[in-house]
């Protein structure tokens, strides 16, 4: 794995199909779809082997958390408990960055991982990333690619 994506936590739409970015306006899927020039099929399991094939890994900051809805603002931080993100990048050295997707993701990281492990990271490129989210209306799908290919595409 050369990348890293990192979410803040799955939706709904997600969480109920088990899958990584399933709500259909997310604009996660596009945005790989063009850093990496490939057409995306519909099947989840194809789409993790297209990345993994490309080195790219997904999961996110938050192992678990209280949240009504799909929003990050509705997180209870009370209720947070943290991947073991330094375990897996201890595993797989070959990564060169962690792409943090949308500020919640970012915060988080910063607060809860990078804090009390930056020497672990200092190696490592950490790019905060425009969040695919379709609550994340402010920027069009072309400047979220233009933004991610700008800051991401020499890792893939």
């Amino acid at each position: 794995m050369r990348v890293l994506v990192l979410g803040s936590m799955p939706g709904v739409a997600s969480l109920t199909e088990q899958a990584y970015y399933a709500h259909p306006r997310n604009a996660f899927w596009p945005i790989m779809a063009s850093l990496l020039a490939v057409e995306w099929p519909s099947d989840y399991a194809a789409r993790y082997t297209l990345l993994q094939q490309r080195q790219v890994g997904l999961w996110d900051v938050l192992a678990s958390c209280e949240r009504p809805g799909s929003l990050d603002s509705s997180i209870k931080t009370h209720s947070i408990q943290i991947n073991d993100i330094p375990g897996l990048v201890a595993r797989h050295q070959e990564c060169r960055a962690i792409a943090l997707n949308g500020q919640t993701a970012a915060a988080l990281f910063k607060r809860h991982v990078l804090s009390s492990n930056s020497g672990l990271f200092a190696a490592l490129k950490v790019v905060e990333l425009p969040s695919t989210s379709p609550a994340n209306a402010r920027l069009s799908l072309a400047d979220k690619v233009s933004i991610w290919q700008d800051k991401i595409a020499n890792f893939l």
